[in-house]
């Protein structure tokens, strides 16, 4: 069960942590706890921050905010925050447009997933220029697996015009050697990915302070 903002004391709540230790020691979860301010009488907020992140995970750039407001007590003051907050973010990021030249050019985008308990498959979306359209969460597994089927993986990219992907998950327990089941799903998406005319660029394991490549491995 996840901690509730009571269950936390309160040095290590989101604000107080944040104004201790930075933005960057927050989780995504507390960062969103911090937008949003408060939960609801039916929710604390740091289950409201849980639910509003794997929506926007699964959204990426797309995210709307009819998308947010689906959630009670998400009204139209806390969407506009939120979507304001991403925005600017965005503007000075700009993860669409940056240019993949090697697989450690998208680390950058994807690192903070680093941390998650589970594991998190996500496609980035390429143009015909190496550029980022968009990166989302195709997938969320358990512990040591993320099931993903390849439709999954190019109902957005081809959404996006795509003419190619990067795919890339998270390894919670640290280790960066694919496994036996990362192998195998690798070859299934390169192969549906030239049935429908999107290209595999590369498939990208990740942890916090390393990766592994498909491609740089001469396995792809």
């Amino acid at each position: 069960m996840s901690k509730t903002i009571r269950d936390i004391p309160e040095a290590d709540r989101p604000r107080e942590k944040l104004l201790r230790k930075g933005a960057k020691a927050l989780s995504d979860q507390e960062l969103l706890a911090v937008l949003i301010g408060k939960g609801t009488p039916g929710m604390d907020v740091m289950t409201l921050a849980s639910k509003l992140a794997r929506l926007i995970d699964e959204k990426g750039l797309d995210v709307k905010a009819e998308d947010l407001s689906q959630f009670a007590g998400v009204g139209d003051a806390k969407a506009t925050l939120i979507l304001a907050a991403i925005e600017f973010a965005r503007r000075r990021i700009k993860p669409e447009g940056a240019k993949i030249e090697t697989p450690a050019d998208l680390l950058p985008h994807v690192r903070h997933y680093a941390d998650r308990k589970q594991e998190h498959f996500l496609c980035a979306s390429i143009n015909g220029a190496n550029e980022i359209l968009n990166i989302r969460v195709v997938s969320i597994g358990l512990i040591d697996r993320s099931p993903v089927h390849p439709r999954e993986v190019f109902a957005d990219a081809l959404a996006d015009r795509a003419s190619a992907v990067i795919v890339a998950h998270n390894h919670p327990s640290g280790g960066l050697e694919p496994s036996p089941s990362d192998i195998d799903v690798t070859a299934q998406i390169k192969a549906a990915g030239e049935i429908v005319g999107i290209v595999l660029l590369d498939h990208i394991i990740f942890n916090r302070t390393g990766y592994f490549s498909f491609l740089e491995a001469g396995r792809l």
